[in-house]
Formats: C-alpha cells, sequence, structure tokens
C-alpha cells in the first residue's frame, strides 16, 4: 500500500511540474489522470488501487460536498446580472428537459433500465463539467461571455441534480428491498432540512467570519482552512439532525456566498483542495471504476453515451435558447460544450455504494462510456472548435460579449489540477477576457 501511495503521490508532484507544458498537447488532467489510471492500473497492474469501498465512498462524498460549495460559494450574484436570462433558460428549462430526455432514452434503451434508474441516469449525467473544455475556457478567442455562460451553468447544474439523483437512488433501493417502503417519502424529508439547514448554517457562518475579518479577530491566512471546515461541518451536521449532506453543502455555499463572508481567495484553500481530491478521482475512475465496467458493456450503452454527449444535450439548449437573441452557432457551440465529468463520476461511486450490484450494474455502463468519451471527445475538440467558434465571433458572427468578471473554472487552479482559469485548475483564478 504504501508504494501504490507513493507512485500516486509521485504523478500528482510530476503533473505539477509539466501541466503548464501539456495544455499545448491540449491534455487536461482528467485525461491525464484517466489514461494513466488505465495504463498503470489495468494496463500493467504497477497501479494497485483495491480500495476498501468505505474509502472510496469518503473520496467520492469529500469530493462532491467541497464540489457544491466551492461551485456555489464561488458565485458573484452582480456578475451574473448581464446573462442572467440565459442562465434561467438553461437551469430552469434546459437542465429538466435532459434530465427528462435522458430517463426517457435510458428506459427505452438500455437493457433492465427503466422508473427510478432511468431518473437515476437522465440525472446523472445532466451535470456538465467545464473542466474538461479548459482550454476553451481560458481561450481569449471566445468571448466572455460566452465562456461565463459554460462556466455558471457547469457550476451550478450539479447542485440543482443532486436532489433528483439522491431521490433517484432512494426509489431504487426500495425497488430492490434493500431500504423500506417509504425510502423516497424519507428522502424527500432529508432534503428539505437539508435545504433549511445549509441556508441558516451558510448566512450564519458568512456573517460571523465577514464580521471576525471586519473586526481583526480572524487571521486571513487561516480563514481559508476555516471555510475549508465549514464546507464539511455544513455536510456532516447536516447528517446528524437527519438532512442531506450533499444539498446542505450546496445550499450553505450559496447562502455564504450570498453573505459576502470573505474574500474570494479564502476560497481558493478550497477550491485546491478539492482539485487535488477530484484528480484522485479521475484516478480512481480510470485504474478501478473502468475496468470493472468494461466487462458488462453493452453495444446500447456506447449508443447512449453517444446520444448523451449529441441529441439529449444538445436539443434541450436549443430548446431553452430559442429567442434568447444568440445564433444558431453560438447555441450549437454552448449545446456541444456540455462535458460530462467530476459530478457524473461521483453519483456513479455513490450508486456502487448505494445499490445492490444488481441495481447498480444496469445503470453504470452507460455512466461511465459517457463520461470516457466526454473526456476524448471534448478534450480533443476544445481548442480547434474554440479557435473556430471565436474568429467566426470576432467576424461579427457571434456574440462578442463585454469583458465582464469571470468566474473560476473548476479543476483549473493548484497548476493545472482544476479545470482552469475560470474553473479549470480544479476551479480557480479568474479567466482572461
Amino acid at each position: 500500500m504504501d508504494g501504490t501511495l507513493s507512485l500516486v503521490l509521485l504523478l500528482l508532484f510530476l503533473w505539477c511540474l509539466c501541466s503548464r507544458r501539456m495544455e499545448r498537447f491540449e491534455l487536461t488532467a482528467p485525461a491525464a489522470f484517466v489514461l494513466l489510471g488505465l495504463l498503470l492500473g489495468e494496463g500493467t497492474g504497477v497501479l494497485d488501487l483495491a480500495l476498501p469501498h468505505e474509502t472510496v465512498k469518503m473520496l467520492a462524498e469529500i469530493t462532491l460536498v467541497w464540489v457544491l460549495f466551492t461551485d456555489a460559494a464561488r458565485l458573484s450574484f452582480r456578475a451574473l446580472r448581464p446573462e442572467l436570462g440565459i442562465y434561467v433558460r438553461l437551469l430552469a428549462i434546459g437542465l429538466p428537459l435532459c434530465v427528462g430526455l435522458g430517463a426517457l432514452l435510458a428506459a427505452a434503451l438500455l437493457p433492465g433500465v427503466s422508473g427510478w434508474s432511468a431518473l437515476y441516469v437522465g440525472a446523472a449525467l445532466a451535470p456538465t463539467d467545464a473542466a474538461l473544455g479548459a482550454t476553451m475556457m481560458v481561450n481569449p478567442v471566445v468571448p466572455a461571455k460566452i465562456r461565463r455562460v459554460i462556466n455558471v451553468e457547469s457550476g451550478l447544474n450539479d447542485g440543482i441534480v443532486t436532489p433528483l439523483v439522491v431521490l433517484a437512488l432512494a426509489g431504487v433501493s426500495a425497488a430492490e428491498h434493500t431500504a423500506g417502503p417509504d425510502a423516497t417519502g424519507q428522502a424527500l424529508v432529508q432534503l428539505a432540512i437539508g435545504t433549511a439547514y445549509g441556508a441558516v448554517i451558510g448566512l450564519a457562518a458568512g456573517w460571523l467570519l465577514r464580521t471576525s475579518l471586519r473586526n481583526g479577530w480572524a487571521a486571513e491566512d487561516f480563514a481559508g482552512a476555516g471555510v475549508l471546515a465549514l464546507s464539511l461541518l455544513g455536510y456532516t451536521s447536516a447528517l446528524a439532525i437527519g438532512g442531506n449532506g450533499f444539498v446542505a453543502a450546496f445550499v450553505a455555499g450559496l447562502a455564504f456566498g450570498t453573505a459576502h463572508g470573505a474574500p474570494p481567495r479564502v476560497l481558493l484553500y478550497v477550491e485546491q483542495s478539492g482539485a487535488l481530491l477530484s484528480v484522485l478521482v479521475w484516478l480512481v475512475f480510470g485504474a478501478v471504476l473502468l475496468p470493472e465496467v468494461f466487462a458488462h458493456v453493452t453495444w446500447q450503452a456506447v449508443v447512449y453515451a453517444v446520444l448523451s454527449l449529441t441529441v439529449i444535450r444538445m436539443v434541450p439548449v436549443a430548446l431553452c435558447l430559442a429567442g434568447s437573441g444568440l445564433d444558431a452557432r453560438t447555441v450549437g457551440f454552448i449545446g456541444w460544450f456540455g462535458p460530462r465529468g467530476l459530478a457524473s463520476i461521483i453519483f456513479g461511486l455513490l450508486a456502487v455504494e448505494e445499490l445492490t450490484p444488481a441495481g447498480a450494474r444496469p445503470v453504470l455502463p452507460a455512466i461511465a462510456c459517457t463520461v470516457l468519451l466526454s473526456v476524448l471527445a471534448h478534450g480533443l475538440t476544445s481548442a480547434p472548435l474554440a479557435n473556430r467558434y471565436g474568429r467566426a465571433a470576432a467576424k461579427g458572427i457571434g456574440p462578442a460579449g463585454p469583458a465582464a468578471e469571470e468566474l473560476p473554472v473548476r479543476g483549473m487552479a493548484a497548476g493545472g489540477l482544476h479545470h482552469g482559469h475560470g474553473r479549470g485548475h480544479g476551479r480557480g483564478g479568474p479567466a482572461p477576457s
């Protein structure tokens, strides 16, 4: 085990040394660590990540908590105002359409998938991950407005669909008789408690930290560690009172950000910590989850993966943006750059823990195939499509948009561990406009 841990730490250090250089070859951190996991795990047997289920579950849960909290806390409502109508269309109309279409096609196409499990597949694959298009997210050729739209959508949709994923997993468990018949009712109660509790703890913590910093009681150098603890506190304490910890973490992040609890740089500590764990999740995905899933992959799962990245994503985006003033080229660009990544993987890992093997087996191949195809397709097309679209926008075919305030891209802080400069390092630092 010591040798495996040393190898993982060495890989992380080596990536930090050459991450900027790798950007020139369009190799993002997620793609690199998935490939390393496959090559060193199943391919050569050098990397033995036969982790206990509890360890995998803890890794997935902590990563999701930090991702949900920081994505929500980083939002600047002042920065959202210029494109608020577009965000509402994408998140209030496009996202539900994507979940619904994904569930319908999963029920029609995937063997053994129907009802709650179909809803689970549709919800788990609805969140997007700007990190997989990191080179596009920091490409100044692409109008700042469009990068901002893709970035904000990616930051919020995972938190919005989390209740659906939780509810669907409860429904599948009840259908499998591994949980009581009132499992879905209990899940709804937990979601309500988590929402209310998250709002209270986020607002209170934001006010306390703002007051402490203003009065000189808190050292700003240590404030980042305090916010890191706060994000996990929201999760663990919500569980302790019978609420849903993930929803509590997301709502606490929204409330904390709304309360202007700390300068943006205070969140960088949480973002970098989340970036580190997200890289480990990608490594586990390549070394452990993919080899296990490959044994059960069907042609239906592959077809569904293709549909998920095209029809299931792009049709709802086109419908919800109709009449928004964006031209067809821009709508197609936003529709294509909806990569599936970290959130979908974590939802898949949670299904492994929550469901029986018989319940998880029908849904995991579709999720794994979609994420793997997204890593390849969006990684390869990020730079060429961004340059092509950017040149068209410069000629007046697409909207240039003002170089307004940018939001950090998940996965990009920490020297390329994030998603990008707007959200790609691991999620951190303003993207160039």
